[in-house]
């Protein structure tokens, strides 16, 4: 299987609800690293798992809406706990989507799966996985 994997990073405000969060019940800032990795069993005909340039792009665009917002008032996620499990999930489905309008290229059709990893801090991230 080969792979490419893009960065790029998401500031956001949320507050989670629950005793498990401890003060993170409370409204708070978190930056979130964000890593979009594009896998396929196959190089397309250029040699590459997809274009660089365009899932670099791509991830920008899917994360524009979520940056320097506070999460807790985005239509998208009323009545959530936007904990950072959810969110690898919301921003896969989202690229999925992208992937799948063409976005990404007409060779990225043969793309058959994507991980997309939200780094807390340099001691602690989550992932959500998902094929295509």
């Amino acid at each position: 299987m080969f792979s490419i994997t893009v960065r790029d990073h998401v500031m956001v405000a949320h507050s989670l609800r629950g005793e498990v969060f401890g003060p993170a019940q409370q409204r708070h800032g978190a930056t979130f690293l964000v890593d979009a990795t594009f896998r396929r069993p196959e190089l397309d005909p250029d040699g590459i798992v997809v274009d660089i340039g365009l899932a670099t792009a791509q991830l920008a665009e899917t994360l524009a809406d979520l940056n320097h917002r506070d999460l807790d008032d985005h239509p998208e996620f009323a009545g959530v706990n936007t904990t950072t499990e959810f969110l690898a999930r919301a921003i896969a489905d989202r690229l999925a989507d992208r992937i799948g309008a063409g976005k990404l290229g007409g060779n990225a059709g043969g793309l058959t799966g994507l991980t997309v990893t939200l780094h807390e801090s340099h001691v602690a991230w989550a992932s959500y996985e998902r094929d295509l």
